[in-house]
């Protein structure tokens, strides 16, 4: 495998470095108390080409590959996994899922907008009862013919309230079990739907996410992405994808928060010498360092094999779980390098501590990538 990076793969990294360290590090802290959308901040971003940076220039996208989108998430959310997380939805779930699997209609009208930028998307599975048991929609979609009458609630959805474009899974046959769930496009301002408060997250709090009620939301038939039947299968290849940014933002926040501990250490003095030459700290940093080169090289791994065509389900499920608890790892560990400075949030670490726990939770828990992997393990693929 060749681990040397294009031109235009280092390229697409630094532009997205530099736009974290000189633009997203300026209200940072502030967005992240006051839990305010990066409205200005995405703008700026689909303008650079980030929101559509996967979807082919056919259909108005940059046409990049999946390692240029790994490194430009990890350089995004070493400084904010809140932004890092509304771009990994809208190319890796939103985009994804219509270039893939959507009629070239479908593509015309919501992807194209989508990649420019110009809308972001929200990919609506997880449910009350239905977050890593995708097989328990309870969200119904009934057939009426000519269109589908959707009722349900959907939980914890990623710019849930600014959104254009929503993809809903929901049941329609539930005799059939998870081969009657639907995939289907749906306008957020659609009549029927209501929008719930902002949730009061303990980390990525700017990010957009709220619940969403449909009451009797007229969805046309020509909105269903696929055959009647295929929106369980659809979300689980949609969510392989998924898990390679998700792995990518921990990824991130590690770094990030690596780097921020890397330079405190060697600034900060006691017994008359930097503290990075006490062992204690040295070996700490040598353990994050190490832990986060693995992680990522799993994501890259997964990245690659995407881009070549080939199987990357376990790859992905690896590299989520991987990264989510290294990232955890890591960021206690420069909390803990900074003392009580690292409790107080001018330094930053705190908040990407906060922030690395969600890796662990959203896109499916590290438990349920366990569970894929030994599966793998179990049926001889591994």
């Amino acid at each position: 495998m060749n681990f040397q990076l294009t031109e235009e793969q280092i390229m697409i990294q630094q532009a997205a470095r530099d736009y974290a360290q000189r633009e997203l590090i300026q209200d940072v802290i502030e967005r992240d108390e006051k839990a305010i959308y990066p409205t200005e901040h995405i703008r700026n971003l689909a303008e650079l080409g980030f929101l559509g940076m996967l979807v082919d220039p056919q259909y108005d996208g940059g046409g990049m590959d999946t390692v240029s989108y790994v490194l430009a998430m990890e350089e995004l959310s070493k400084v904010d996994s809140s932004v890092g997380v509304i771009i990994s939805v809208n190319n890796s779930l939103v985009c994804f899922g219509l270039e893939k699997y959507g009629t070239e209609e479908q593509k015309e009208k919501y992807l194209k907008p989508l990649a420019r930028g110009e809308v972001t998307g929200a990919f609506l599975l997880s449910e009350p009862g239905a977050g890593s048991d995708a097989t328990s929609q309870q969200t119904k979609a009934i057939d009426m013919g000519d269109h589908y009458l959707v009722n349900g609630v959907k939980n914890w959805i990623t710019n849930g309230h600014t959104a254009s474009v929503y993809l809903l899974i929901a049941q329609t046959d539930p005799a059939k079990g998870h081969h009657g769930i639907n995939a289907l496009i749906v306008d957020r301002h659609a009549e029927g739907i209501t929008v719930g408060p902002h949730e009061n997250k303990m980390g990525m709090r700017s990010s957009d996410t709220h619940s969403v009620q449909f009451t009797d939301v007229k969805v046309p038939k020509e909105n269903r992405i696929g055959e009647d039947g295929f929106g369980f299968k659809f979300a689980m290849k949609t969510l392989e994808g998924g898990r390679i940014g998700i792995a990518s933002q921990a990824l991130g926040i590690a770094s990030g928060a690596y780097e921020l501990a890397r330079k405190y250490a060697m600034e900060r003095k006691t017994f008359g010498k930097p503290i990075i030459r006490h062992q204690a700290i040295a070996f700490k940093l040598a353990d994050m360092a190490t832990e986060i080169e693995a992680a990522r090289f799993l994501c890259l791994k997964a990245a690659w094999l995407k881009d070549q065509g080939q199987p990357y389900g376990i790859a992905s499920a690896m590299a989520k779980q991987y990264a989510a608890d290294m990232a955890m790892r890591v960021t206690t560990e420069a909390v803990q390098i900074h003392g009580g400075y690292g409790y107080v949030k001018e330094y930053h670490v705190e908040r990407l501590m906060r922030d690395a726990k969600l890796t662990q939770i959203y896109e499916g828990t590290s438990e349920i990538q366990k569970v894929v992997v030994s599966r793998a393990i179990e049926s001889g693929n591994i």
